[in-house]
């Protein structure tokens, strides 16, 4: 099982990208990010986010993302868990239904973090 580390913040991303000192990245900052690139470098975990960010609403129950992605809903809910670890998305229990939204800060933090290092 996979280890689950904090969120990228937006520290992470300010202290080790900031374009006055083009400083590096802490070893706690570089796990953090890394965890999400893991969690992102699965195709079908990629798709989710895509799927849940241009649902109606911005959100999708888990119930609406199987059949999509053609995987069981154990399989699902096992990539959820991994995408909500690492903050990218957030998760709302509503009765038996769990219930994704993409954390747009998160994903802006990252992009931030890719663009800046990209230079």
């Amino acid at each position: 099982m996979a280890s689950v580390t904090a969120p990228v913040t937006t520290s992470d991303v300010t202290a080790c990208c900031s374009p006055l000192t083009g400083g590096a990245l802490d070893t706690a900052a570089a796990e953090r990010l890394a965890s999400v690139f893991k969690a992102l470098a699965d195709p079908a975990r990629v798709k989710l986010v895509s799927l849940i960010a241009a649902s109606d609403g911005g959100e999708a129950c888990v119930c609406d993302l199987t059949e999509p992605l053609g995987l069981s809903q154990p399989t699902v809910s096992h990539h959820m868990k991994m995408l909500v670890d690492t903050g990218l998305v957030t998760r709302d229990q509503r009765g038996k239904w769990a219930y994704y939204r993409v954390d747009s800060e998160a994903l802006d933090r990252i992009a931030a973090a890719v663009s800046t290092h990209a230079r």
